[in-house]
């Protein structure tokens, strides 16, 4: 019933298999990668035509992670899976990012990618199984595409130096990098790392080539058994080469004018005037979808063959240097903390808040419940890059540059026992020429030291772009808008003054090399010395004292049999602390209690009222109590979850007739502990405050 086509090897120390003929048969390709007891299936299919006024490729990655593979069942009242989570949407990224250079110039027809994880191993990653998977399923569907690729893990530590694909277990790990490619070179590249060098960084993924090679030849050999005829595909310009020359003719040079003024609208503006000179002159003999395909095709030949004749960038800087930048900090008044990085026309404005452990993100995934005390949100209004557009939830863009700036600042970020805050910050794009992901990492260090989080090291960040024709390059620093999407590479470094905390790497092309890779590694570290210096003329380390808006934490540790004391029945009295004091308290398993409040006051009643509850009072000490019953002889005063004798003769220096003259019941009182007898019985004092 079934010709199953399977292919198997051991690989860092667990079997990986895969396999095709048996599930999802009637898909134009598809696999189950088994790796380990990780089962991922990917099915690859496509429209057997172009779409009459297709003029992009549309390919479309789809990561799914069912419940049902690790065991558990979906948290929320509908218990199915619902929208991709943000990993899914970040994995299905990473694939994107790594299969995309390598469809050809002609292929338009729609494509798409589903990749299920059906089984879940922790120690056996699901996304690397996915990227595998997705590469053999293209590979043999009849898609015209120019793999196999593969990809891999890789972690670093002193002692076992690099380890592929590690578990979560390894000691020391202070890599986690994903590299992606062909059997020809490097076409992607993930990390977050410990402050590693750029030679430790350039020899991980080096590793990480080597190790995926025999995964390729796997691939080769299902390919080899399993391929479909392909599509034939012509080259969009040579399709259209005779009209490419006409139009070429009619706007060289307003487009080499064009490029050569420097800023962004204007230059926009002069070349759509080329545009539009170009749908007038030929709109009767082709479609304007076409002509607008063809114009851009002219633009980048042209941008691109000045730039390697010339070596002089669009905005006449040199290839390593760095756009004007400005800093700024504390510039709204109520905020905890708050920058405004200015890099050439690439603005961000980033905020930063404190809260308590109750402000934690709680995380339901694949991978189990979890809670992040580090949010880092990124937002791209459509007013910076100067157009109308839709505001809504944040696509896949928005979340992958967020996460990417959150990588590159999660090495740095202070420990739970260091600084018992979560810290949510926000990067609003407020103008955008190139790099904004980056221009949210510098925002977002100044922010937080601005606010008094106490950063190991602050942080910047540099994009790398690249122009290569055959054998001649070049490599540019702080890429611009255009050169970034007329160029053949995206190369983000961020990291301290002590070495790179994230790398993310994609490209056009079909792969490069380690000597493009080693060139812009060390190109970027001159750029990220040279913004770090301009942002520690701003600020050079994080304040020692919390921004006044922010909420001060105190930490008072009760005895673990006293915790169900504090919280009372169905949570009564930690409530009624809360309201009364407007504090936040939150109580840890192990009986540290924190007390979160802007206002002193407040916390100092919040945390006597703990005391009182959790520790037997001292003589001496003072508390807030409210009056729960009056005598003839004095007042009963509650000290939290005790009470205590006020004697008539101890309420007021000067002579009272009556109790009731001075007290009522429920009036709040200041309180100092005289006394306590040998029964425990606790005598107070309100003179002698």
């Amino acid at each position: 019933m079934f010709a199953i086509i399977s292919e198997k090897i051991n690989w860092a120390g667990k079997e990986l298999t895969i396999e095709t003929g048996k599930l999802a048969r009637q898909a134009d390709g598809a696999v189950v990668v088994k790796y380990g007891n990780t089962t991922v299936l990917c099915a690859a299919v496509y429209e057997k035509k172009t779409a009459e006024d297709a003029s992009f490729f549309p390919l479309t990655i789809n990561y799914q992670e069912k419940y049902y593979a690790a065991g558990r069942i979906p948290g929320g009242f509908i218990k199915r899976e619902g929208k991709p989570s943000n990993r899914e949407v970040l994995i299905a990224r990473l694939i994107d990012r790594s299969i995309r250079p390598l469809f050809p110039n002609g292929f338009l027809n729609e494509v798409q990618v589903v990749c299920t994880v059906l089984s879940y191993e922790p120690e056996c990653s699901p996304e690397i199984a996915a990227l595998i998977g997705s590469s053999a399923a293209l590979i043999i569907s009849g898609v015209p595409f120019l793999g196999p690729i593969a990809g891999c893990k890789v972690g670093y530590s002193k002692a076992d130096g690099f380890v592929l694909n590690p578990s979560k277990s390894l000691k020391g790990n202070k890599l986690d990098l994903i590299v992606a490619g062909t059997s020809e070179g490097i076409l992607m590249v993930e990390s977050e790392a410990q402050e590693l060098s750029e030679d430790v960084m350039l020899d991980a993924v080096t590793f990480g080539f080597e190790a995926f090679q025999p995964v390729l030849k796997m691939i080769e050999s299902i390919k080899a058994k399993a391929e479909k005829p392909v599509a034939k595909t012509v080259s969009f310009d040579e399709k259209y080469s005779d009209l490419l020359k006409k139009i070429e003719k009619l706007s060289k040079k307003k487009i080499t004018e064009a490029l050569a003024i420097v800023a962004k609208l204007d230059r926009r503006n002069k070349i759509e005037e080329a545009k539009a000179e170009v749908f007038e002159k030929f709109s009767e003999e082709q479609e304007k979808i076409i002509l607008d395909s063809l114009f851009e095709s002219l633009l980048a030949k042209i941008m691109r063959e000045n730039l390697l004749s010339t070596k002089k960038r669009i905005d006449g800087r040199a290839l390593d240097q760095i756009r004007d930048i400005s800093c700024e900090i504390d510039i709204l008044p109520k905020v905890h903390g708050s920058a405004l990085f200015t890099r050439g026309e690439t603005q961000a404005l980033v905020v930063s808040t404190l809260g308590s452990s109750s402000d934690e993100q709680v995380i339901d995934d694949i991978v189990g419940d979890r809670t992040e005390r580090f949010l880092l949100q990124y937002n791209f209004p459509p007013f910076s890059v100067g157009e109308v557009g839709r505001l809504g939830a944040p696509g896949r863009r928005e979340i992958g540059h967020g996460k990417l700036a959150w990588r590159a600042l999660q090495p740095v970020f202070p420990s739970q026992e260091t600084f018992p805050y979560t810290v949510r910050v926000v990067s609003d794009i407020t103008e955008s020429n190139g790099s904004s992901s980056m221009a949210t990492v510098c925002g977002s260090s100044l922010s937080m030291m601005s606010a008094g989080v106490p950063l190991k090291s602050p942080v910047a960040g540099i994009a790398m772009g690249l122009i290569k024709e055959d054998k001649d390059y070049v490599v540019l620093s702080d890429i611009m808008g255009d050169e970034d999407h007329l160029g053949d590479m995206d190369f983000k470094v961020a990291g301290t003054e002590n070495g790179i905390t994230a790398l993310q790497m994609d490209i056009k092309i079909t792969s490069i090399n380690k000597e493009i890779i080693k060139t812009a590694l060390d190109q970027a570290k001159t750029g990220r010395m040279h913004i770090l210096g301009i942002m520690n003329n701003t600020i050079s380390s994080p304040k020692k004292e919390l921004n006044e808006n922010a909420p001060r934490v105190e930490i008072v540790v009760i005895s673990k049999d006293k915790i169900k004391d504090l919280i009372g029945p169905g949570g009564k009295i930690i409530k009624e602390i809360c309201e009364i004091t407007k504090t936040k308290i939150n109580i840890s398993e192990d009986g540290t209690v924190s007390v979160f409040s802007a206002d002193k006051a407040m916390m100092e009643q919040a945390i006597d009222s703990i005391k009182s509850i959790c520790h037997m009072p001292e003589i001496g000490s003072t508390f807030n109590g409210k009056v729960v019953k009056i005598t003839d002889f004095g007042a009963f005063v509650s000290i939290g979850n005790r009470e205590g004798l006020v004697h008539i003769s101890n309420i007021s220096k000067t002579r009272i007739r009556a109790v009731s003259d001075v007290l009522k019941v429920g009036q709040g009182v200041k309180v100092k502990v005289i006394d306590i007898d040998d029964k425990n019985r606790i005598k107070l004092s309100m003179k002698d405050v």
